[in-house]
């Protein structure tokens, strides 16, 4: 760890902090949330080693990197576009790219708005959702799921981040992590968001103390909002992706899921997965679904998920 190279670089108006090792072919990484680039520790060493630079970088409103205070300003062409000029700051002109949970969302859009910049792409936990023509996105949730569900509650501003600000740092990093489930996340409006931090008496073996204390010391300082604010744009970028109503993803994609992750058990994606609909919005597509492995998959099966890794983009 000690060999990873930090910068901050100006990068689309904002400064950002990215981690970075070794040389050759680039591989970005792009994290979720609640998450940091230090999400992606074990991929970068792995990769690393195996003669591939690997980027990682905090993303906008997230850790090391600035965080804009309007939602307005956490669009996906907003992260794409720090991302495209990131390249650009590196001197990079394609590179493979690698994302979970949030990320994974931006970069699904990073290969429909600028395919040109990417080899291939992994991505994990949660898959290509086709933009509807005539339905925004938290409508879609909101008809599916119901007001409870907890992307529906993050909405309103402070309500989310009081429910963060009720716990400690390290239980809220710990129960989040820890989550494993089959059922999406509802929470009923009587209850406080706080309910989800119920942290477990132990951690799971994947997580070290030193790990959530990296996480609870950046979280401490920047607090969750910025985070919050990629949820608060949701129908924003709806809004503006309407150019990109059903373009397909044309990159190279392997598609990695833990049928325990909450994210495989939303009504209609095992479906969607499996019969057709994702193949079809993604011609060039395998998928890789592992067994007992819930969301924080590239962290709970890190060595699994390197070589998944390597394996892919070895071919390009």
């Amino acid at each position: 760890m000690e060999r990873i190279v930090h910068k901050n670089l100006n990068v689309n108006g904002i400064n950002m902090h990215v981690a970075e090792i070794g040389d050759g072919p680039a591989v970005l990484f792009l994290h979720g949330f609640p998450e940091l680039w230090y999400s992606w520790r074990h991929q970068m060493l792995y990769l690393s080693a195996r003669g591939y630079r690997a980027i990682a970088p905090d993303l906008r409103g997230y850790g090391d990197t600035d965080a804009p205070p309007s939602p307005s300003s956490y669009t996906t062409f907003h992260i794409v576009g720090d991302l495209v000029a990131l390249l650009d700051a590196l001197g990079l002109d394609q590179v493979f790219l690698v994302a979970h949970d949030w990320g994974a969302l931006i970069a699904w859009c990073f290969c429909l708005f600028r395919p040109d910049r990417i080899k291939a792409l992994v991505n994990m936990s949660v898959q290509f959702h086709p933009r509807h023509p005539e339905i925004k996105t938290l409508q879609r949730y909101r008809d599916l799921l119901g007001d409870d569900f907890y992307m529906c509650r993050f909405q309103k501003p402070g309500e989310a981040e009081e429910a963060f600000a009720c716990e400690e740092i390290t239980q809220v990093i710990k129960s989040l992590f820890s989550f494993r489930g089959g059922r999406p996340i509802v929470v009923p409006k009587e209850l406080g968001l706080e309910v989800l931090f119920q942290a477990p008496a132990e951690l799971p073996p994947w997580l070290t103390e030193e790990d959530i204390n990296y996480f609870a010391t950046k979280f401490k300082k920047t607090g969750f909002t910025g985070g919050l604010n990629y949820y608060r744009a949701m129908d924003l970028s709806w809004e503006l992706m309407g150019p990109w109503t059903g373009v397909e993803v044309k990159v190279p994609v392997k598609f990695i899921i833990g049928d325990a992750d909450i994210t495989y058990h939303v009504p209609g994606v095992e479906e969607y997965i499996h019969k057709g609909g994702f193949k079809k919005d993604v011609p060039d597509l395998e998928v890789v679904v592992m067994e007992g492995v819930a969301h924080f998959i590239n962290q709970e099966k890190a060595e699994e998920v390197s070589h998944h890794i390597y394996q892919f983009i070895t071919r390009f």
